[in-house]
């Protein structure tokens, strides 16, 4: 038996010694490979973040040291959006056309295309509580609050699940609101052709018009180029999302494209439009702003280009 022991003993040695010594050969033989991408995207990160972090000092001092003497949640707010306006800045030369349709202390309900994912409304967000000192309110889908982490979150922003009634008395206290109604499954399912996938959403209409405020609808240019949805096995993504009602989707992309988004001109409360009407309305509108600043299909290398040439559409140059 000793020596049944003693064999078992010395095989597992001799295979123990041999592993070890061939992924350690493996190990050496790859280890130039592997750092010689992973050190450059390192140093390439700890050099991006040093911008960002210089980009915030310079343009928003200012804001930042008032923030910190008046409220520690407007202070974290402050710092969230400035470093979220530099990223948006210096990643996708993001910026705003139209920014008189936002009203400077009255309520308004902003409407707006979901991307594969929202980072436009990041920015947005970001640069409207800078610069014109207002704290959209966002109405994000239930599965969010079950993220670990997010609770915090969404308390300091005013992320909420969002009743029709609950977003109507936002609405009454002269807050801004934001609202996707094609939610996750236009940001999973849509594509470069950027069709509204709203199906029979009416909740925000009814919001509108319990609240009597006026809809701001926005399009942001390119935002399916920055981050797309994996297109293959579109019925089998459809049926699980269907049955788990979860974002499921693969999603590739965060490509450096030129990112603007567009502010329509507000649609004024009406007492005689019905929610299905003013939906129609609102989509229209919104479908008249993708037509107008976004050539379909979308593509990335254009978009790419358009950072620092605007390309010009076919009617453009006619005009």
């Amino acid at each position: 038996m000793l020596q049944y022991f003693s064999a078992v003993f010395n095989y597992m040695e001799c295979f123990m010694v041999d592993y070890v010594a061939s992924n350690f050969t493996i190990w050496w033989l790859l280890a130039p490979l592997l750092l010689t991408f992973i050190l450059p995207l390192v140093i390439f990160f700890m050099f991006y973040m040093n911008a960002v972090i210089l980009y915030i000092y310079k343009l928003h001092r200012e804001r930042l040291r008032h923030a910190y003497e008046t409220d520690i949640w407007d202070g974290a707010r402050k710092t969230i959006a400035a470093f979220w306006d530099a990223h948006g800045w210096l990643w996708h030369g993001y910026d705003i056309s139209g920014w008189e349709n936002i009203p400077e202390s009255s309520s308004a309900l902003i409407v707006y295309y979901h991307g594969a994912i929202p980072i436009d409304i990041y920015y947005f967000i970001a640069k409207t509580y800078l610069y014109k000192n207002r704290l959209i309110h966002t109405v994000a889908d239930r599965f969010l609050f079950k993220i670990p982490g997010f609770s915090i979150v969404s308390e300091v922003l005013n992320v909420i699940p969002g009743t029709i009634q609950t977003c109507a008395n936002i609405l009454k206290e002269n807050n801004l609101l934001a609202i996707s109604p094609g939610g996750v499954h236009e940001a999973q399912f849509g594509n470069s052709y950027y069709r509204l996938m709203w199906k029979k959403r009416l909740g925000f209409a009814k919001v509108a018009l319990e609240a009597k405020c006026p809809i701001i609808p926005i399009f942001t240019q390119n935002l399916r180029e920055a981050f797309r949805s994996v297109s293959l096995g579109h019925r089998l993504w459809l049926r699980l999302y269907s049955i788990t009602r979860l974002p499921i989707v693969p999603i590739y992309g965060g490509f450096p494209v030129k990112l603007r988004t567009h502010i329509g001109k507000p649609i004024p409360y009406n007492a005689d439009l019905t929610p299905e009407q003013l939906q129609r309305k609102v989509a229209c509108a919104l479908e008249e702003l993708i037509v107008k600043h976004q050539r379909l299909p979308g593509s990335i290398l254009r978009a790419l280009v358009e950072r620092v040439y605007e390309v010009p559409k076919p009617e453009d140059k006619n005009e």
